[in-house]
């Protein structure tokens, strides 16, 4: 069984899909209607930069979003795959969700371009900047991280945002919580914590009237049941009922992504080849939590073409 997955914030670079479009008109008409639907140039600024605008959360999640489509958008129209009959599940990290859905029919391009576009303003005026703050904890589980959070939260918002792999866990909430964990997590067991160069607190309680925003909007589009299940972050269970994913689309802005359960839900169901979309670093993780499984990523077009032989 085979899985498609699609990476989340922090995939982004000046560049990302200028090479794909170049060689492909499939990947240029993803990217022309993404920037129809935000009424935005914003493949030039996935081209050309500068950075500090590309990694703005408002235009970093749809950028990722279209740069993992385009990917796909190749493989069924120039290798002739469709991921209904070559995929068994489909998952994404964080935003990836979105782009998951997008794959597998249950939201169109505009649609899932405007949300994100969304998500992102609703994210980031959340909570004033400078307020909010989120830290990896590296060579620290669940378990751990949760110890740390806890010790370092004394009254403020300080909990589990990503639960990526059993070496890496992100934290989010109050500043002032996330730098007294950053400080006390050697003494919990972790190996390193840093500080993350995110702009807002995402996966936190603090994310609450971004949560109130997405539900307003998710409830004026339509959603399609998908093509192949969606392994949810917020259950690590696979979903295809329309209103209980948007039901949790909802519910994942202030909840946990369940990165880790979900990769491990999916091998012991029998899903032992995962093929990243549009990024490089959720087949990282993937291989720490299921070591046996096998990764393929997936961002160029001599990536498509060795992936297509192979499908």
């Amino acid at each position: 069984m085979r899985a498609f997955i699609f990476p989340g914030q922090g995939s982004q670079a000046v560049g990302m899909g200028k090479a794909l479009a170049e060689a492909s008109p499939a990947a240029r008409e993803v990217f022309q209607e993404v920037d129809e639907a935000l009424g935005q140039h914003l493949f030039k600024l996935m081209s050309e930069g500068p950075e500090s605008d590309l990694t703005l959360t408002a235009n970093a999640q749809p950028a990722i979003m279209a740069n993992a489509i385009a990917v796909l958008r190749v493989l069924e129209k120039e290798g002739g795959i469709r991921l209904a009959d070559k995929a068994d599940f489909v998952a994404g990290h964080s935003l990836g969700e979105y782009t998951a859905l997008c794959a597998a029919g249950a939201l169109d391009l505009p649609t899932t371009a405007k949300l994100l576009r969304k998500r992102g303003d609703a994210m980031q005026s959340a909570v004033p900047v400078g307020e909010g703050a989120m830290a990896a904890l590296l060579g620290a589980d669940l378990v751990k991280a949760q110890a740390i959070a806890d010790a370092a939260a004394e009254g403020e918002v300080c909990t589990v945002a990503n639960d990526n792999d059993p070496t890496q866990v992100v934290i989010s909430g109050a500043r002032a919580a996330i730098e007294r964990a950053v400080a006390i997590a050697k003494d919990h067991g972790a190996k390193r914590a840093l500080l993350l160069p995110v702009s807002a607190p995402f996966h936190c309680p603090l994310m609450q009237p971004a949560a109130d925003a997405m539900e307003k909007a998710l409830a004026e589009v339509a959603i399609q049941a998908p093509l192949v299940p969606v392994y949810a972050n917020v259950t690590a269970a696979p979903v295809s009922d329309p209103a209980t994913i948007r039901t949790l689309l909802v519910e994942q802005v202030t909840g946990m992504v369940r990165w880790r359960e979900s990769v491990s839900a999916m091998f012991e169901g029998g899903v032992h080849e995962f093929v990243e979309l549009g990024g490089k670093v959720l087949g990282g993780m993937v291989k720490r939590i299921s070591p046996d499984a096998t990764v393929t990523s997936v961002v160029s077009m001599d990536d498509i073409e060795a992936l297509i032989k192979v499908l």
